[in-house]
């Protein structure tokens, strides 16, 4: 058997996880804004941007994982975190619509090489179902991007200017690489793109429709409330500084996963994350304002999130052949990224349409439809063997 990473490995690739998570996928919180300014653009354009990255994730989702087995797992993160800096790059030059919704996409396609995937993947080659505490390590460093690229963002936007502070992160992005370089490079050819069987023997196309489902509605959801919930605490009368427990949430959660020693299974997990939700949407429900309520639904709501980025990657060891792990997650998750670019523009239409309450009660409905997931998966498989 291969043996596990070494303890400098996994803080290697976590650190490159912080890096690339908040050097793209946080940029619009801390640049947005400004950028709208120099341009002269209404802010719906400039965040429009963000929703086409996303976009992009989800179109090439499904041939990321023959990217991840035909390079390695090593080589597509450093790809990725080269396009991430020719995307800050771009956007530091745009002066015009084509070259900024450009940089876009190449920051979409770099996303979606340098995020989580192509490291699980590797993990997953090295170590199979052993691999899932490295994971949680590694997500704790990656959930810590935005408390280090929030202020650090500002700080280069105060002191430089968003052009130049584009500048300085596709130069931070290219420093990323050198954390990659003595990790080994783990590759494959797979015969087939096919789903495999199950552990249980259950259909093995619907299994993978359960997990997909599951995984793009909290995708939706999430998305959706990342870019809506300061909005909504504010008109509830609640401080907006309470959003900061959904950060803190995540790393609780992860902390909580680590430290248990992954005595729930991933589909046991999966169904404390589906149950989990409709509660944290019927709390914010009853709390009509009021900040000890609220600020429970904000923590167990960033808590429940916090488990996703595990349950990703986890979840398909104990539903599939691992050997076609980077293939099937790639195919798996295209629905996420699309429906979370879509989120934040139905999250408005139905606050305009329905109010604060009526989103709130689409939310619940998702949930549910998570739930349902959830259940689904419990009933039909046991876990993979070790």
């Amino acid at each position: 058997m291969t043996p596990m990473p070494s303890d400098r490995a996994i803080w290697q690739l976590g650190l490159m996880q912080l890096l690339a998570w908040g050097l793209a996928f946080y940029l619009p919180g801390v640049y947005g804004p400004a950028m709208a300014a120099g341009l002269g653009w209404d802010a719906r354009w400039v965040y429009g941007g963000f929703s086409l990255a996303m976009l992009t994730m989800g179109l090439i989702s499904p041939f990321s994982g023959a990217v991840i087995e035909r390079l390695g797992g090593c080589r597509t993160l450093q790809l990725g975190l080269v396009l991430d800096a020719l995307g800050c790059l771009g956007l530091a030059a745009s002066q015009s619509a084509p070259l900024f919704y450009l940089a876009w996409v190449t920051l979409g396609v770099g996303m979606r090489l340098s995020l989580y995937d192509a490291a699980f993947a590797t993990l997953a080659r090295l170590a199979g179902e052993r691999s899932r505490a490295v994971m949680v390590r590694i997500t704790l460093l990656g959930g810590l991007a935005s408390a280090v690229f929030w202020p650090l963002g500002h700080w280069l936007l105060e002191a430089l200017g968003w052009r130049l502070g584009l500048v300085v992160y596709a130069g931070i992005a290219l420093a990323g690489l050198l954390l990659l370089l003595p990790l080994p490079n783990v590759r494959g050819c797979l015969p087939s793109a096919e789903l495999p069987p199950t552990a249980g023997g259950g259909s093995p196309r619907l299994a993978g429709v359960l997990f997909a489902t599951g995984m793009a509605l909290i995708g939706f959801l999430s998305a959706g409330l990342s870019a809506h919930l300061p909005a909504l605490l504010a008109e509830r009368g609640v401080p907006v500084g309470v959003a900061a427990l959904w950060g803190i949430g995540q790393v609780c959660a992860r902390l909580a996963e680590l430290a248990s020693g992954q005595r729930l299974s991933a589909r046991h997990l999966n169904l404390l994350l589906g149950l989990g939700l409709p509660l944290s949407f019927a709390l914010a429900l009853a709390s009509e304002g009021h900040l000890g309520l609220t600020a429970g639904f904000v923590f167990l709501y960033g808590a429940l999130n916090g488990l996703v980025a595990v349950l990703r990657a986890s979840l398909p060891l104990e539903l599939f052949d691992r050997a076609l792990y980077a293939r099937l997650t790639g195919k798996l998750l295209a629905p996420s990224f699309l429906l979370s670019a879509a989120a934040p523009w139905c999250y408005a239409l139905a606050r305009e349409s329905w109010g604060d309450r009526g989103l709130l009660g689409l939310c619940l409905l998702v949930s549910l439809g998570v739930t349902l997931a959830a259940l689904g998966l419990l009933g039909r498989w046991r876990p993979a063997p070790a």
